[in-house]
């Protein structure tokens, strides 16, 4: 798997039983995203490349998912994977609906409001219960940007810039 071409689906936040099962934070907006025969590549941050494994199950569970990986069958295995990132390649992700986007595509994107320019990049980006909420920051200050149409005028991936129309005490 080429992590230059995959996405980061979720992370692996601790473990279920003892037959090896993980506890998954996802990033997905979906379960399916995790169905049975997907290979996903299992890596921590400090790691070079990570391993491989096939989704065996996923279910849902509380604000998680709880995930079954071949080849991870006791409690022990599973622990050794605790604060790993979940990534798949693209290509095995549906391409997004009109007016959605992967969050990965959006962070590092230049943010350009209508009346005041450049805000910064988007250098984050949080699920709230209405609307996600980009974090755009400039060398001096942070902006909360709700995507929303009401502040959304544009999203350019290819060329790396959303247009707002923010309010004038923002």
């Amino acid at each position: 798997m080429n992590t230059a071409d995959s996405f980061t689906i979720g992370q692996v936040t601790g473990v279920h039983g003892l037959a090896g099962n993980l506890k998954v934070w996802s990033f997905a907006e979906s379960i399916d995203t995790f169905c049975p025969g997907r290979s996903v590549l299992l890596k921590s941050e400090d790691e070079e490349d990570g391993r491989q494994y096939k989704i065996v199950k996923a279910t849902a569970h509380k604000k998680g998912i709880i995930l079954f990986l071949e080849g991870v069958d006791t409690r022990e295995l599973a622990e050794d994977l605790i604060g790993k990132k979940i990534l798949i390649d693209r290509d095995q992700l549906p391409e997004p609906e009109e007016d959605t986007w992967y969050w990965q595509d959006l962070l590092g994107l230049n943010v350009f409001d209508h009346e005041k320019g450049f805000i910064g990049k988007i250098t984050d980006i949080f699920p709230t219960g209405a609307n996600d909420v980009l974090v755009v920051t400039d060398n001096k200050k942070e902006t909360l940007v709700p995507m929303h149409k009401q502040f959304i005028e544009s999203v350019d991936i290819k060329n790396g810039i959303v247009k707002t129309t923010l309010p004038e005490d923002y």
